[in-house]
This record gives C-alpha cells, sequence and structure tokens, in this order.
C-alpha cells in the first residue's frame, strides 16, 4: 500500500519545496527593494528610520499580489511534471485520484508511472528561484551600503574642494624683486576656524580676521608699501638691517584690492575678498501669521522654528506681548518666553514650544503678538516678523455694540446670525426636557433659518439663487450669438455688456473689494457647516461654525483694536546745563544734497569711455581727450571695483594696461566694455510717459461707428 501513495507523496512534497523557495525568493527580493528605498530615504532624504518597518511589508504585499504562489495545486504542479517528464505519459494526474474511481486501463498506467515518478529528479525551477532571490538581496545590501556611502563621500569631496581651494595657488604675477612671501589668515575667534597660511597674495578672509604678510625681497628695498584701494597706503616694516624682510598686519572688515609698492614699483591688483558673517536666519512653521482660536478650539499653540547659522546660534526666545481691553482701555503686557534649550553654537537647531495662553493669562478677546528673536556667537541679532494670535470673544460676538458704526453691511443680518446662536443654544439647554422629534423638528428648523441667512448673504456675491452659490452663469452661448448680430450705434446697453460682461463672473457685479469678497465666501461656508449639522440634528456641532461665521460678519464692520510695537519714543536724554542757555551757534539750515547731476555726469562719462574703446577696436589711437575719459572711468571703476572685486578688478587691470600699451589687446578691450556695461545697467529706469489712453479701444469704437453712421 505504499508504493500506490508514494507518487501522490512525491508531488505533494514537490508543491511544498515549490511554494517554500518561491516565498522565500520573494521576501528575499522584497527585503532588497525595502533596502535600497529606506536606505535613499534615511540618508538622503533624512527620513525617520522607521521608514523600513512601512516599506517593506507594502512591497512584499505588492509581491505577492502580483504572483499569488500559495494557490499552486497538486493539479498545477502534476501539469508541470507532465510537460517536463515524457517518460510519465501524460498520467501524472492519475496518482493524485483514488484508485477505486479508476477504469482497469488507468490503474494499470497509473501502477506503470508509480514506479517511474520515484527515479525522477526533483526539477532545478524552484532552487533556481532561491538563488535568484539570494542574488538580488545580496545586490540590495551592496547597493543599500553604497548609499550610506554617498553623504560621507559628498562630505569629503565637499572638505576636501574647500581644502583644495584654500591651498591651491592662484597664478598671479609676482614681483621680480620678491623671492618668498607667506599670508597668514587668523579667523576671529566667532568662526571656531583655526589659522591658515597661503602661498598667494590674493586673499579670501572672514569678517574682522587678522591678515600678516612676511615678504622676503632679494634685493635691499627702501620703502615697500601696500595700497589698499588705490586710496590707502601702509608701509611694511622692515625685520633686518638689509631691508630684505618684511612684515605688516592689518584687520580686514569689508572686501576690495590692494597692490605692493617697492620703491616705486607697483605690483599687479590682488583681490581680497571679506564673507560677511549673516545673521540668524529664523523661519517660523507653525503657526500661520494670523491665527484665530475660536469656540470650541484648545486655548494653545504650539510654535515650531527653525534656525540656522552660518557660523553658529548663541541664543534665541520668544518676545510676547498681550493686548486686552478695547478702545482707549486697551493695556499692553509683554513677556519674554525662552525655549528652555541649550544652543552649543550649533548652525542649525529646530525649537518646539507649546503656549498655553491661559497660563500667560489671556481671556477671550485678548491678542498675542509675538515674535522670535535670536543671536548668533558674534553678538549679531535678528528678528521674526510679528505673528498674532487672538481668541474669539463669545460675549463681544454676541452683543450689539458698534453694529451702527464703520462699514455697515445690512445690519439686521447680524442680529439674525446671532438669534440663530441663540436658538441654538436655547435647544441644547432644553434637550434632555423635549422630546426627541420635538429635539429634531426644533434643530431642523434652525437649520433652515440658517440656509435663509445663507442666501440672503450670498445676494452680495450676486448669487440671486441656491444653485447659484459657489457657481457661474452658464449663459455663454447667449453672449456668443449677441455677438454674431451687427451692433447698434447708440445702445448703450450693448455697449457696457461688451466692455463689462457682468455676467461671466457673479461676483465681478458686486462692488466689493477682492479681500471683502474673500471673507464673505468665508461667512457662506462657514453657514453651510452650521446649517449640515443643524439638518442632521447635531447642533452642538454647529455652534462653533455659527460663532466663526458672526465673529467673521463683525470683522467686515470693523477691528476694534490696531496694534503698535511701541507707544512711546525713546529721545536722548536732556542736558540740563544746555537748557535756556540762547547758543544757537550749531542749529543750522537743513541742506539737502543733490547727487543727480553726478549720476548722470557719471552715466555719461561711462558711454563715452565704451564709444572710444569700440574706436580702437578698429585700429585709432588715443587722443588726449580719450585719455582723459579713460583716466575717469578709471576713477569709477576703482570705486567698483573696492565694492565688488571680484567682479570688476580684472577689468580695472586691463584698464590700465590699455591706458598704457601702444598695441592694445582686443581681449582686454573686450573685457573692460563688459565692466563697463554692468557699470551702467545698475541706472534706474525713468517714467516714460504713456502714449494711449486706457480707454483707447472704447474710443476707437466709438468714432469707428459714428463714421458709419454718418455714410
Amino acid at each position: 500500500m505504499m508504493l500506490k501513495t508514494e507518487g501522490k507523496n512525491w508531488i505533494r512534497n514537490l508543491r511544498i519545496k515549490w511554494i517554500s523557495f518561491y516565498l522565500i525568493g520573494m521576501a528575499s527580493i522584497a527585503l532588497a527593494i525595502a533596502l535600497v528605498l529606506s536606505f535613499i530615504g534615511i540618508y538622503l532624504l533624512h527620513f525617520s528610520p522607521w521608514l523600513f518597518a512601512v516599506v517593506f511589508p507594502v512591497v512584499l504585499g505588492i509581491l505577492l499580489y502580483i504572483k499569488p504562489i500559495w494557490k499552486i495545486n497538486e493539479n498545477d504542479i502534476s501539469r508541470f511534471i507532465n510537460n517536463r517528464y515524457p517518460e510519465l505519459e501524460e498520467s501524472a494526474h492519475l496518482l493524485l485520484q483514488n484508485q477505486a474511481d479508476l477504469s482497469l486501463l488507468q490503474q494499470l498506467q497509473r501502477n506503470k508511472i508509480e514506479n517511474i515518478i520515484t527515479t525522477l529528479a526533483q526539477p532545478k525551477e524552484p532552487v533556481k528561484k532561491l538563488y535568484s532571490g539570494l542574488v538580488i538581496l545580496l545586490a540590495g545590501l551592496l547597493l543599500s551600503f553604497g548609499v550610506t556611502q554617498i553623504p560621507l563621500r559628498k562630505s569629503v569631496f565637499l572638505k576636501d574642494r574647500e581644502k583644495a581651494d584654500q591651498t591651491q595657488p592662484i597664478k598671479e604675477n609676482i614681483p621680480a624683486e620678491i623671492s618668498a612671501f607667506n599670508v597668514t589668515i587668523i579667523p576671529p575667534a566667532y568662526t571656531q576656524k583655526a589659522g591658515r597660511k597661503q602661498k598667494q597674495f590674493t586673499i579670501t578672509a572672514e569678517t574682522g580676521a587678522r591678515i600678516n604678510w612676511n615678504i622676503e625681497t632679494n634685493i635691499g628695498i627702501r620703502k615697500l608699501k601696500l595700497i589698499f584701494n588705490n586710496s590707502e597706503t601702509v608701509p611694511l616694516k622692515a625685520l633686518n638691517a638689509a631691508h630684505t624682510q618684511w612684515t605688516f598686519g592689518k584687520t580686514v572688515q569689508k572686501s576690495g584690492f590692494y597692490q605692493l609698492d617697492l620703491d616705486g614699483r607697483k605690483s599687479d591688483l590682488y583681490q581680497m575678498e571679506v564673507i560677511p558673517d549673516l545673521p540668524v536666519n529664523i523661519k517660523i512653521t507653525q503657526p500661520k501669521q494670523h491665527t484665530t482660536i475660536d469656540i470650541g478650539q484648545p486655548q494653545k499653540i504650539n510654535l515650531k522654528v527653525l534656525l540656522t547659522d552660518d557660523y553658529g546660534i548663541n541664543d534665541a526666545f520668544i518676545s510676547a506681548t498681550m493686548a486686552s481691553g478695547k478702545g482707549e482701555g486697551v493695556s499692553f503686557t509683554e513677556k519674554k518666553l525662552s525655549f528652555d534649550k541649550n544652543f552649543g553654537n550649533r548652525k542649525s537647531i529646530s525649537l518646539e514650544k507649546l503656549i498655553d495662553l491661559k497660563s500667560l493669562g489671556m481671556k477671550p478677546g485678548d491678542e498675542l503678538y509675538f515674535f522670535i528673536k535670536a543671536m548668533d556667537n558674534h553678538g549679531q541679532s535678528s528678528r521674526s516678523d510679528v505673528y498674532f494670535v487672538s481668541i474669539a470673544d463669545t460675549a463681544e460676538l454676541m452683543s450689539l455694540a458698534g453694529m451702527t458704526n464703520g462699514v455697515n453691511l445690512v445690519p439686521e443680518y447680524f442680529r439674525s446670525e446671532r438669534q440663530i446662536i441663540i436658538d441654538t443654544e436655547k435647544l441644547l439647554k432644553e434637550q434632555s426636557s423635549i422630546p426627541v422629534q420635538t429635539f429634531k423638528n426644533r434643530s431642523n428648523d434652525i437649520g433652515i433659518d440658517q440656509k435663509l441667512l445663507r442666501l440672503r448673504y450670498g445676494q452680495f456675491l450676486s448669487e440671486e439663487n441656491e444653485t447659484e452659490i459657489g457657481g457661474d452663469h452658464d449663459d455663454h452661448d447667449e453672449h456668443a450669438a449677441h455677438k454674431v448680430e451687427d451692433e447698434k450705434f447708440g445702445d448703450v446697453t450693448n455697449i457696457m455688456d461688451k466692455y463689462a460682461h457682468k455676467h461671466d463672473i457673479a461676483e465681478d457685479a458686486t462692488f466689493f473689494e477682492p479681500e471683502i469678497k474673500a471673507q464673505l465666501k468665508a461667512v457662506l461656508t462657514e453657514m453651510w457647516n452650521a446649517e449640515l449639522r443643524l439638518r442632521t440634528y447635531k447642533p452642538q456641532e454647529a455652534l462653533p461654525y455659527e460663532y466663526k461665521a458672526l465673529r467673521l460678519l463683525k470683522d467686515l464692520q470693523q477691528k476694534s483694536r490696531a496694534y503698535v510695537a511701541k507707544t512711546t519714543v525713546k529721545t536722548a536724554a536732556l542736558k540740563p546745563e544746555k537748557r535756556l542757555s540762547g547758543e544757537l551757534d550749531k542749529i543750522t539750515q537743513p541742506v539737502q544734497k543733490m547727487s543727480f547731476e553726478q549720476k548722470e555726469k557719471r552715466i555719461a562719462t561711462l558711454k563715452i569711455a565704451l564709444a572710444r574703446l569700440e574706436n580702437r577696436k578698429t585700429g585709432k589711437k588715443f587722443t588726449a581727450q580719450d585719455q582723459f575719459i579713460l583716466n575717469q572711468t578709471e576713477k569709477y571703476m576703482i570705486g567698483a571695483a573696492a565694492d565688488h572685486p571680484a567682479t570688476y578688478l580684472n577689468a580695472l587691470s586691463s584698464l590700465r594696461k590699455l591706458s598704457t600699451n601702444k598695441n592694445p589687446i582686443i581681449s582686454d578691450i573686450d573685457q573692460v566694455q563688459q565692466a563697463i556695461q554692468k557699470m551702467i545697467s545698475t541706472e534706474i529706469p525713468k517714467p516714460l510717459m504713456q502714449h494711449a489712453a486706457p480707454a483707447s479701444a472704447l474710443y476707437q469704437n466709438y468714432f469707428k461707428n459714428l463714421n458709419k453712421t454718418d455714410r
């Protein structure tokens, strides 16, 4: 009897092996894909490490959905081995059937293949699937390891590049008298950078850095000077009697250029770029700049701030001002709130603080104004914009005070929304003492009142009926038909329709400003939310929407308070000994300096210089007048190079070559012209007279029809 079931067991074991190996292979493939995606998300996109726990089951589920391997049954296996092994004579399925149900011929065939199947080798497809899955997993592990190295390699590359930029010498023209030199740059303490030496005169240093020049000449020099920005000349100190070793130190605060003067022989111009220390950048991601806390909302705000600085953050705090009262009785209270976090001179830090408005002493109707102030390790301070948080005052909303002041948008409508709130609160108080059906009927009735009020407010946006609320007219075909007809001259209505087209957008037929239109739309939205909950017998949930609609309506009328950061002006202390002395010699008439003519002269000179340089390209020589223009241009370019040496320093060197060389190089002329064009492009464009009137199209149409009538 064991022989009769051995073939069936062989097929069953193959199915189990097939499914198991395939599942392991799919899990390996899913693991490889999940590892690569997770490592990319974690190391490159800075996602949470828990990303893998989400990605792996999702990928595995997708693979199993595409290939549901567990659905393979023994009949599928029998068909597979029939195709694979011809010696089974397409009869493997007989091994799975009950022998009593087989015919005599089928029983003989079954006994025949029962002896054959046990001698067959297991197929290699399941093992191949297992091996392929493991290979993909190994590739995924290697690729994931490579992803982890990208930030490290990038950091090393940036450091090597920065180091190369600092140490790789720039090609410079060094005077022949100088045999050796070095420049030592000592950054200020706030940068937390070490000092460095370089073998080049072109300098890139931090603001406030100490620069020391050590120069050695091959011959004795009587005087060695440094000329900064063509205006400041400082002598170097000789360290020996032979006057071959020189030194000088200077603290730099701004960019510019300088050159060496060796006994009257001047060197090329060398760039001196100063990297400024920027203040702390403050980015508030939460909350919004204007936040109103309505009824039912927690009176707390979650503040999230991101601070970044180029060298380090020293401190940051919240400056908060609370406003209470209204009218002339407004009082302001200032408080300083700390983040309770150690900054540790970090360059980037995320801060978060939950501000409890109740703990600050705020009540409904009060407002909070706050901003973030941060200091870097250099003592620079920066502050964010002012953010506003207000708590809605339900008592003030329900009062009728101030309804007749300011912009009056149909005061009885305000009373209607107020009455809806009163009816809703009364219904909630009586809910426990009235039948359920009565409660539902009254809630539905209040919802109908809310709907009617919403429709009445929709008229302000030219929404004449319920179907038009939030929608547009669909009558463009009608307008298209009118365009086909001939316009009758003198028909004022047709002319106004053509240029106004007041039915394309219903809101454009109103006289309200866009901001008021937007707030009216918000009112309709809140009324719709309240109506929805009232009609579904949820008046408790409708109440916050009703209060918010009333608050928005009151905001449309007027603002009860305007915040001023400082109510007093700080002035210098008076000197008692100077008061009532009668000395007026220090008081002079105000003088207004006009630099317009000087600026016009500068631009005119630069434009003339462009033309003279263009003439020089054709072979013409500079005249005495041309030389004077170039000298004036050089003065202007010196000032530009002092402010932006990286942009204008090479052009200044080329301009000096053009002034001395008889055979100029075209590339020098091109470089100078490009720099002059950049200097001219900073000119502010002048206002021009408008040639056509705004309504010229209407005038032209009028005269066109007038001519037709005359004919």
